[in-house]
C-alpha cells in the first residue's frame, strides 16, 4: 500500500470516473456517490481538515463525522432519518473500497459500520391487474399525444422497461411492425448491460397507432410534441414520470405510481403466474440475483395463502 499525497477530497473526481469506467456503475449512482461526498467535503472543510490525507483519515474523524450525520446535519430543519445516514456512510465506505482497489492506504471500508436499523429491506410498490387495467385505459385516445401516452403505458407493462431505457427508444427500431403481432427487442440496460425485451402484441398495436400519426423524421419513438423547432424532442425522464402521475390520477390508481411502480408490477404480475425468479431476473435485467428478490414478498404470500386454504392440517382432529 502506498501513501498518497493527494488529499481525500481530491480523489473524488478520480473515484467517480473508477465508478464510470471501471464498476460500469450507472449515472445515478455515481450522483448520488457526488452528493453524499459532497457532504463529507463540506464536513471536512468546516473543521478546517480540507487537506486530510487518506491514511491521515482515523477511525475518531468517522465518529465524529457520524455524530455530525446524527445530531447536527439538518434538512429543512430536521435531522436525517438512519436510513438516510447510511446512504451518506455507504458513499464514504466505497471511496474507501477505491483506496483499497488503487493500492491507496487508509482505513479498511468494514471500519464503517452501518447504524443498527438502517438495514431495512425493500418495500416494493405495485398495482394489482384491476389497478394497472384502470391506467392503461385512462388515456382516450382522441388526440396524437394522449395516443402517444397510451402506447407509452402499455409498452411500460409490457416490457418491464427502466424509464431511461424506454427513453432512449428509436422510431428505427419498430419498422416494419405493420407485419408483426409481437417483437423481439434488444436494448443496452443499465450498466450497459444487453437484453432482449418483449411487446406483447395489445403493446405493439398501440405503437403502430401512435406511429401512423407521426409525420415528422424525428429520431427518438417518443417525443414532446411542445419542443421548439431548434428544440431536442425527445420526451426526457421527467416528462415520462408526469405523464404516468396524470394518468395515475385519472384512474384514480395511487397518485405515489412511477414508472417504476409499473416495473415492478409487470414483475409482480410474472410472479403470481408462476415464472421463476431467475427468469424474472432475466426480465428485469437485473446484474444479480439478490436484486430479483425483492420480489419474493409476492411469491411468499403466495404460497402462505395456497398453504392456507389447500393444507389437509386443518382437516385432522385436535388431540
Amino acid at each position: 500500500m502506498k501513501r498518497s499525497k493527494t488529499p481525500i477530497i481530491h480523489h473524488i473526481p478520480d473515484f467517480l470516473d473508477y465508478c464510470e469506467i471501471e464498476k460500469g456503475l450507472s449515472d445515478n449512482t455515481q450522483k448520488n456517490y457526488e452528493r453524499y461526498l459532497s457532504r463529507f467535503v463540506l464536513w471536512l472543510k468546516s473543521i478546517n481538515k480540507s487537506d486530510l490525507l487518506p491514511h491521515q483519515l482515523t477511525n475518531e474523524h468517522i465518529w465524529d463525522y457520524r455524530l455530525f450525520l446524527s445530531r447536527k446535519y439538518r434538512i429543512r430543519g430536521k435531522t436525517l432519518k438512519k436510513i438516510t445516514q447510511n446512504y451518506y456512510l455507504i458513499a464514504l465506505r466505497a471511496i474507501l473500497s477505491y483506496f483499497v482497489a488503487k493500492d491507496i492506504q487508509s482505513i479498511p471500508p468494514d471500519k464503517i459500520q452501518l447504524p443498527k436499523g438502517a438495514k431495512k429491506g425493500k418495500t416494493v410498490k405495485f398495482l394489482n391487474l384491476e389497478q394497472i387495467q384502470k391506467l392503461l385505459e385512462a388515456p382516450k385516445t382522441r388526440t396524437r399525444s394522449s395516443l402517444r401516452d397510451k402506447a407509452i403505458l402499455e409498452t411500460l407493462f409490457s416490457t418491464g422497461l427502466r424509464i431511461a431505457e424506454l427513453v432512449s427508444l428509436n422510431q428505427e427500431q419498430f419498422t416494419n411492425i405493420n407485419k408483426k403481432k409481437d417483437l423481439e427487442l434488444g436494448i443496452i440496460g443499465k450498466g450497459e448491460r444487453p437484453r432482449t425485451v418483449y411487446f406483447s402484441e395489445r403493446a405493439l398495436e398501440w405503437i403502430k397507432r401512435y406511429l401512423e400519426t407521426r409525420k415528422d423524421k424525428e429520431k427518438a419513438l417518443f417525443i414532446n410534441y411542445r419542443s421548439r423547432k431548434d428544440a431536442d424532442s425527445r420526451l426526457t425522464a421527467r416528462s415520462i414520470e408526469r405523464i404516468v402521475k396524470k394518468y395515475s390520477i385519472l384512474a384514480g390508481v395511487p397518485i405515489s405510481t412511477t414508472p417504476h411502480t409499473i416495473r415492478h408490477s409487470y414483475a409482480t404480475d410474472l410472479l403470481t403466474q408462476g415464472v421463476d425468479l431467475r427468469t424474472i431476473q432475466e426480465f428485469l435485467g437485473h446484474k444479480n440475483i439478490v436484486t430479483t428478490q425483492i420480489y419474493t414478498h409476492v411469491t411468499s404470500k403466495r404460497l402462505r395463502d395456497i398453504h392456507r386454504k389447500y393444507h389437509s392440517g386443518k382437516k385432522l382432529k385436535a388431540q
